[in-house]
Formats: structure tokens, sequence, C-alpha cells
């Protein structure tokens, strides 16, 4: 074999090499932040619900991002949960951690500073309130994807950022970084995760980021979800999804038609009342959350307080 050719398989193998691949795959609990009454955070809760998703079918956490009040969080609460969710995992399951917003050097000098010991890759969020162009949005993951020690997870929602991350940028971006590992999508458009999931690199993957679209999404192509409902009813969505992985789609269709109702009920007074009530009905958290979120309607909780009766859901 000619010395040209060893060089080009060598530069091969050291791209692959320098390639990261992504781990987090099927049930991924975007994991809520339990308060008590007095507004502290209820650290025996988040301990006893986190081995309560893991023994339930949990395959990833995604920890201190929307879903777990993270904005209404201090600094030393943060490391606090962090450290906590790693220990109580010790190893069982990769964790994402969020670490986002609309200020690219603040990010970038988060990711350098902060302490990423147990934790598995890095959630980062479309910046919000500004609404970058698309390349603004390419050049904002960049500088995060060269600086960061981990793989990367994109999420574009636009509904609460104001802006839509375009399958175009997406995929540019898979090409780009190769740290880049997936997006979680919740752009609401199986027409945009389809172009995505036509187009990515063999690396990068999709993941919901709606539970309600999560069952057309994994039929598309999607590797999995990191779900709201999942800190509630883990053991129900993850075999949804588990029968979708092994081609088996009319199981999965039903216990999806099971779901439809909540999924709407869950986020109709914001995200995560709705699953915090629903935890509450469980007895598994106080139903406590910090302003300017506020509980549940009393009507919502108890409409979601019926299904869970009739659904005969074991937890």
């Amino acid at each position: 074999m000619k010395c040209g050719k060893i060089v080009v398989i060598l530069q091969e193998i050291c791209k692959k090499l320098d390639t990261a691949q992504n781990i987090f795959k099927g049930l991924g609990i975007a994991l809520i932040t339990p308060f008590k009454s007095d507004g502290s955070v209820d650290y025996e809760a988040l301990e006893r619900l986190v081995n309560y998703q893991i023994k339930q079918g949990a395959d990833f956490f995604c920890i201190l991002a929307t879903t777990g009040e993270t904005p209404c969080l201090t600094q030393d609460e943060k490391i606090r949960i962090k450290n906590l969710v790693v220990k109580i995992v010790n190893g069982r399951l990769p964790i994402l951690m969020g670490c986002g917003g609309n200020n690219t050097a603040v990010v970038v000098d988060e990711i350098r500073q902060s302490d990423w010991s147990g934790i598995d890759g890095i959630l980062s969020v479309c910046p919000f309130y500004n609404k970058p162009s698309q390349d603004g949005l390419y050049q904002h993951f960049k500088a995060i994807a060269q600086v960061s020690p981990l793989p990367v997870v994109l999420y574009n929602v636009p509904g609460r950022t104001g802006i839509n991350l375009k399958a175009q940028t997406t995929i540019r971006l898979a090409n780009d970084c190769k740290n880049i590992v997936a997006i979680k999508e919740a752009s609401g458009s199986l027409e945009q995760v389809d172009e995505i999931i036509k187009g990515k690199p063999s690396h990068f993957d999709v993941i919901s980021g709606d539970d309600a679209l999560t069952f057309p999404m994994i039929a598309c192509g999607a590797v999995g979800v990191i779900s709201v409902i999942g800190n509630a009813l883990p053991k129900e969505f993850s075999r949804m999804i588990r029968y979708e992985f092994r081609g088996e789609y009319e199981p999965a269709r039903k216990i999806h038609h099971r779901f439809t109702e909540l999924y709407s009920l869950l986020f109709v007074d914001g995200n995560p009342a709705g699953v915090k009530a629903l935890l509450s009905e469980m007895g598994m958290i106080e139903n406590n959350l910090r302003l300017p979120l506020v509980p549940t309607r009393i009507t919502t909780k108890q409409k979601m307080a019926e299904i869970l009766k009739n659904m005969n859901v074991e937890y």
C-alpha cells in the first residue's frame, strides 16, 4: 500500500475518533425541582424522585434545564442539585445538564468555569429574547462547541425563545462541530424534524422535546425524548418508546393515545406546573413552584387526577 493511501486512512480514523457520539437515547427525564412549602428545595423528595425514575425505566436524565425552574434557582442550589443527582445516579445512566443563555460570552465563560464531573453532556438552548439571525445562532453554538469539554445537545424551542433554529442551520452545525451530537427538537414541526433527519451526518441524532409528538418523531427516526411527563409516568412512556424501537407500532400507538388528553393538561397552565400537580396527586412531592410560576388551576388538577385514576398506572 502506498504511503499516501496510508496517510488518508489514518486521517479518516483520526476524524472518526474526534467525532463524539450521542449517548442520550430512549427516555430522558427533564427533571423537576421539588420545593417545600417554605420555598426551599426539597432535596429528600428529589432523591426519592430520581430513584423512582431509574427504577421505572428512565434511560438518562436532563437536569437544571427549563422544567427544573433553573432561572429561579440560586447558584448554590444548582451546585447542590447537580451533586446530589450525580451521587444518586452513580454512573448508572448518562446525565445531560443545561447551560445556555442569550449572551454568548457569559455562556462560554460559564462552561469554562463550571465543574462538569459526573456530567456526560451539555444541553444548550437557543438564545432567547434578542432573536438572532440564523448566522448569529450558528456562531453562538459554534463558540459553545469550541470550549465545551463535553458533547453538546442543541435545544430548539421557538415557543419559549421566540426564534426557530432552522433545519439547514442545525445540519450545518452538526457537520462543522463534531462534538455537537444531537438536538432536542421542540419546534412542533414534523416537516422540520424530517428535514434534519434526512440531512444530518451519521454521528448526529434528533431527540424529541415534545411529549405529544414523541410517537410520530420516533417513527420518523428520532432516537428518544427529553420528557416532562416522564417525571411522573416513566414506566408507561418508556414502554411506548421501546415498542417503537422494536418496530411494534400498534402497542406503542395505544400507549400514546392513552396519554393524549394528559399531554395538553400538563402544559395548559405552564410547565412544570402541570407535572408538579400530577406528582403531588401521586404523593411524590408538594405542589409548590417559585414565582413567576404558580400551581395549576384546581379544575386542571382534578381532570388529571381523574385520568390518572382511569389509567390504573402502577407507581
